[in-house]
């Protein structure tokens, strides 16, 4: 799909817990190592929340971050949008939390699960709702605590996730019409390959044994990404005549710096062109592509009208990709 923006990003706030689980501190808990771990994943350490700090907590540190780094305000804002898949409560919503703490007065409220996808979910949504003429001003949360939900008797997935939460800024700009091109899409058939159960025991008609925490088949996410994810991109790059070389930024989800690799050389992007957040984050689901961008940004690596390629995969089994200048 192609569309016209009238609107930007104006600004990306993040937080991460404080204490840090490292590969060495995981190798006195399951049987592994610092060469195993970042070998196969690229991840040298996560954050963990405390047991008494939930997503609506770090969403709003997150939202207090980007106050404190920017001149910016969300006592205008007139949509909140929250991607997570560890809300506090099933009701009220982490975006009801985050209205409350700041007291913003006119504002719709809303929370999403596209997991891993999240964030590029919301960029489409925030960029279309504000074409639209019904907003003006988007604020776009994502926040989880998936060490709240991760076995850490599973080598499998302990080593993987780790906890953030990030805020952005998305609003109308006058004079704006940028062109941007958009897709999404799901393969539910594989959500068994990645999933957390809830109230339901079963998947796919399959009884589940690991309850309430993430199971992973991460062999087979990998071979799913880098064969038919990177052959749906090369599909879009070609029907909207997109030359590679003209994006300067490819920012996908931060799953595995090993999987990642070989997604860009299968869809013909430098990997020196990708952002990543994976090293001292971990994979954070929704969370890792604007870490990325917030941390590249504070690297001052990303420029006004760099043309940005988002890229999210993951749980459910969804996937959206985003072209756009910053």
């Amino acid at each position: 799909m192609i569309f016209n923006k009238n609107a930007e990003i104006s600004a990306i706030g993040a937080y991460l817990p404080e204490e840090k689980l490292t590969n060495d501190d995981l190798s006195k808990i399951v049987e592994t190592d610092d060469e195993w771990i970042y070998s196969r994943t690229g991840i040298k350490e996560r954050r963990i929340s405390k047991k008494t700090e939930f997503s609506s907590d770090m969403a709003i540190k997150a939202v207090q971050n980007l106050l404190d780094n920017n001149s910016v305000s969300v006592d205008d804002v007139d949509m909140i949008m929250v991607s997570t898949i560890t809300q506090d409560y099933y009701t009220p919503s982490v975006a009801a939390l985050v209205q409350s703490y700041f007291n913003i007065p006119n504002t719709g409220s809303l929370d999403f699960n596209a997991a891993c996808s999240g964030y590029v979910y919301g960029m489409q949504m925030a960029f279309s709702l504000i074409a639209s003429g019904q907003y003006k001003k988007i604020l776009l949360i994502t926040a989880d605590t998936l060490s709240k939900i991760v076995d850490y008797k599973d080598r499998a997935t302990c080593v993987l996730f780790g906890d953030a939460a990030t805020a952005t800024i998305i609003q109308r700009k006058e004079g704006l019409n940028d062109q941007v091109y958009s897709f999404s899409g799901t393969n539910g058939t594989i959500g068994k390959e990645l999933f957390c159960s809830n109230i339901s025991e079963y998947i796919n008609g399959e009884e589940i044994k690991s309850k309430h925490v993430l199971n992973q088949n991460g062999r087979a996410l990998y071979v799913y990404v880098t064969r038919d994810i990177s052959e749906m991109v090369l599909d879009f790059f070609k029907q909207n005549s997109i030359d590679q070389d003209s994006i300067n930024w490819f920012v996908p989800h931060s799953a595995n710096a090993r999987m990642i690799t070989k997604l860009c050389e299968h869809i013909g992007i430098p990997d020196e062109k990708s952002l990543l957040s994976i090293r001292l984050c971990g994979n954070t689901s929704s969370n890792s592509i604007p870490l990325a961008l917030w941390l590249a940004m504070k690297e001052g690596k990303i420029k006004r009208g760099d043309k940005m390629f988002l890229l999210g995969f993951g749980g459910g089994f969804s996937y959206a990709g985003l072209i756009f200048n910053f």
